[in-house]
């Protein structure tokens, strides 16, 4: 068992760390007021090599492994979780799913450009779409449908709570062909955005990650080419599980990120902030959030990290994921509220950050499973044993 990291981990690490200092953080309040899409800043991503990290360099992608994408994901989400959530749907939902399950012809049309993140010099990266009004967690009832008409299937319904929504190029749809079948009866597909039919609704107005672009999707008859189907028919949900099963390493990736950028924060703050005559730092009742803070963040690190080298070791990573999903989140979220509490008043107005964070926190519990979701994974698990 080896907890160093390798010379190219530490040097992806460094590079993020750099990139969230130097290009996300200048402006990144005036982005989350305005919900202004990070444009920019994913651009630069794409730049680096890290809209495709895992993504083997024969299609585009960097060709690295999920340890160096979980330490890239937690510097950027340190300071920016609405660039860093672009950058794991990308990541995690679409690029992977593809790159695994895609067939050839997909992979060089779609995948390559995805990998990159730009095409013909423009910003080009996809988006994943699984939740409906009716279908967040229960995911098998998909309202969607896809009715096979030979050469194409006609799309209809609608989707929510999509990230990349009004960005994305490409969407990888989940929808019903046969609700016979139930679960066994639904198909991904690869739906090209400035496809006839295709429409994306209002941007949210969110509590947290204002900058990332969520809308709904609308489908209205949209023709579908029989080849853009992903795997053999019926394998959508299991795609989709499969895919949403690698994304909670990048979610719970995040949540760490958004933990360790309060927890910095709050630190650096207690070494300034006097009261009662000496650093607040000096207060026991700081060094013990403090020391909770440090102990809950470094154990969600190695959570994700372990997720991670199973994923990398060809290993069954689905319930190392859920429980660093869980305990990553819910601990991003304590220790955002924490960090608040520290810097006092001045934690309650925007200049200092941590109200942001703990807004953007809150996210990480919802999406690509609910902590809910993932107490019933891991029990089905423990209980097997």
């Amino acid at each position: 068992m080896h907890f160093t990291l390798t010379e190219e981990q530490q040097m992806i690490r460094q590079a993020a760390r750099d990139f969230a200092q130097q290009q996300c953080l200048p402006g990144v309040i005036e982005r989350d007021e305005k919900q202004i899409f990070p444009r920019e800043q994913v651009m630069q991503l794409a730049e680096l090599g890290f809209m495709g990290m895992m993504v083997s360099p024969a299609y585009g992608g960097s060709g690295l492994d999920t340890v160096s994408y979980v330490l890239a994901m937690e510097e950027i989400s340190k300071i920016d979780a609405s660039t860093s959530v672009c950058m794991s749907v990308n990541n995690s939902l679409v690029c992977w799913g593809l790159e695994n399950y895609g067939t050839e012809a997909q992979k060089q049309k779609y995948l390559t450009p995805l990998a990159q993140g730009r095409k013909n010099g423009e910003l080009y990266i996809g988006a994943f779409l699984l939740s409906e009004p009716e279908a967040g967690s229960d995911a098998t009832s998909q309202h969607t449908s896809a009715v096979d008409k030979g050469d194409y299937y006609l799309l209809n319904g609608i989707k929510n709570w999509i990230t990349n929504g009004s960005s994305a190029s490409v969407y990888l749809v989940i929808a019903q062909t046969d609700n016979t079948l139930g679960s066994h009866g639904i198909n991904a597909f690869i739906v090209e955005k400035n496809s006839p039919g295709v429409q994306v609704g209002a941007k949210e107005n969110k509590m947290g990650i204002r900058g990332s672009d969520t809308h709904s999707i609308s489908f209205i008859d949209v023709k579908v080419p029989k080849e853009n189907r992903i795997g053999d028919d019926g394998f959508g949900f299991k795609f989709a599980m499969k895919t949403l099963a690698g994304g909670r390493i990048g979610i719970a990736s995040q949540a760490l990120g958004i933990a360790s950028g309060a927890y910095e924060r709050a630190l650096a703050y207690s070494k300034q902030r006097k009261a009662f005559g000496k650093e607040i730092m000096n207060h026991q009742a700081i060094q013990f959030k403090l020391a909770d803070m440090a102990t809950r963040i470094e154990a969600s690190r190695l959570m994700c990290l372990k997720a991670a080298w199973e994923k990398d070791n060809g290993l069954d990573y689905t319930l190392s994921g859920s429980m660093a999903k869980v305990y990553a989140s819910e601990t991003a979220m304590w220790v955002t509220t924490e960090a608040v509490q520290v810097h006092g008043g001045y934690g309650y107005v925007k200049e200092y950050h941590v109200e942001r964070l703990m807004r953007d926190a809150k996210i990480t519990q919802i999406y690509e499973g609910t902590s809910e979701v993932q107490r019933i994974v891991i029990g089905r698990s423990v209980l097997k044993d």
